[in-house]
């Protein structure tokens, strides 16, 4: 079975006025992603996303360019083949770098979706895991910057839904951070997990003066308060308390994630199957995060193909962390590409598709429906 065409398709909406949840990055104004569509000779076809690394028509461009004229005509049940090809002749060497392996990681979760159709199996299962509980989150876009009482009301409106984990979005002003956290603790009691995002945006002062607060208040991590380039800071902040750090969601490949791991200062590991590689090298992060005894809790993208590939992966490791289910009030990625990818259960667990593949037949009206919107997604 060979790989007879490659396409990316970039779509986006707007976010609804009175939706625009602000965090560390700016204010979210409209979601973008792309979408990877891969045809064989046999007429399988196989969806995977990458991510659309704020320059979704690049990405896409770089999709249907360099990486199809690489890939084209291989064998698209050898992902590995496949993989090995695309870094080797763009990342390794002379290539685009993060842009690649968003990219590539688009073409390698198509490719699994691929194999499980084949099979007739879901992929959890071709990844050798089996259908099992995993604890999820309310994140994605929500819960920014707000009022403390309004931010305890949305959080406490998770909670009676189900949810017995969320994360709040820092990165504002230091004693505005600790007033919302500190309010939705109060609200929500000490059963309830609460970790924090600041979306790169502290600096290691404001991480200084956070940490212990975060400490007092049984934050259960402290999510890239720094730039991903800056170990440094990362190492130094470890001495400010015992909330655990978090990153990964901005590191690409087994590569960055070793470095990121030898550093000892990051203990919980967030790649985003869309970014960092797709599922054959999350797969090989989570075997390395699990001699070192780390959690892997992925970053979840745009659609529902990226949230159903990260489930099913979840099912299928020894070292599964949290889901992270994506809350924002308003997302038709999430729930029209291809139907809703997951559900939360009476425990606050979410379980993989029992389709084959990834789980998901994307609708391809939908996605002409949601053309390119040029312009930021956070200003």
């Amino acid at each position: 079975m060979r790989i007879r065409s490659v396409t990316a398709v970039p779509i986006s909406f707007r976010v609804p006025q009175g939706q625009n949840v602000t965090l560390g990055i700016g204010r979210a104004v409209k979601r973008d992603a792309v979408l990877v569509k891969i045809e064989t000779d046999e007429g399988v076809t196989g969806w995977g996303e990458s991510h659309h690394g704020r320059c979704p028509g690049a990405i896409a461009k770089l999709v249907d360019t360099t990486i199809s004229e690489l890939v084209v005509g291989l064998d698209a049940l050898d992902v590995v083949g496949v993989w090995s090809r695309v870094h080797r002749m763009q990342l390794a060497s002379h290539g685009m770098g993060a842009a690649a392996a968003m990219a590539l990681s688009g073409i390698d979760l198509a490719l699994w979706d691929i194999r499980g159709k084949v099979a007739g199996w879901p992929l959890y299962r071709m990844l050798g895991g089996s259908s099992k509980p995993i604890k999820a989150y309310a994140g994605g876009i929500s819960l920014g910057w707000q009022a403390p009482e309004s931010l305890a009301d949305e959080a406490q409106s998770y909670v009676e839904a189900g949810w017995r984990a969320l994360k709040l979005r820092c990165g504002d002003v230091v004693a505005r951070d600790l007033a919302r956290v500190r309010a939705v603790r109060e609200r929500l009691g000490d059963e309830i997990d609460i970790l924090v995002d600041a979306n790169t945006n502290y600096s290691l002062d404001d991480a200084r003066r956070a940490i212990p607060v975060f400490d007092e208040l049984g934050v259960g991590w402290l999510e890239e308060p720094f730039s991903p380039l800056d170990d440094r800071a990362y190492e130094t902040a470890t001495s400010y308390g015992t909330v655990p750090l978090a990153a990964g969601e901005n590191h690409f490949t087994r590569f960055d994630f070793t470095r990121l791991i030898d550093g000892g200062a990051v203990t919980v590991l967030q790649p985003d199957l869309s970014k960092t590689g797709g599922i054959t090298e999350t797969m090989r992060i989570a075997a390395i995060g699990s001699a070192w005894k780390l959690t892997i809790n992925p970053h979840t993208s745009a659609t529902g193909v990226n949230m159903a590939a990260t489930l099913n992966l979840l099912a299928a490791i020894d070292n599964p962390g949290y889901f992270e289910g994506d809350l924002a009030k308003h997302n038709p990625f999430r729930d029209e590409v291809g139907g809703i990818p997951y559900r939360l259960d009476a425990d606050g667990c979410v379980r993989p598709s029992e389709k084959p593949g990834i789980g998901l037949e994307v609708d391809e009206a939908f996605i002409k429906a949601h053309p390119l919107i040029d312009g930021p997604c956070y200003v």
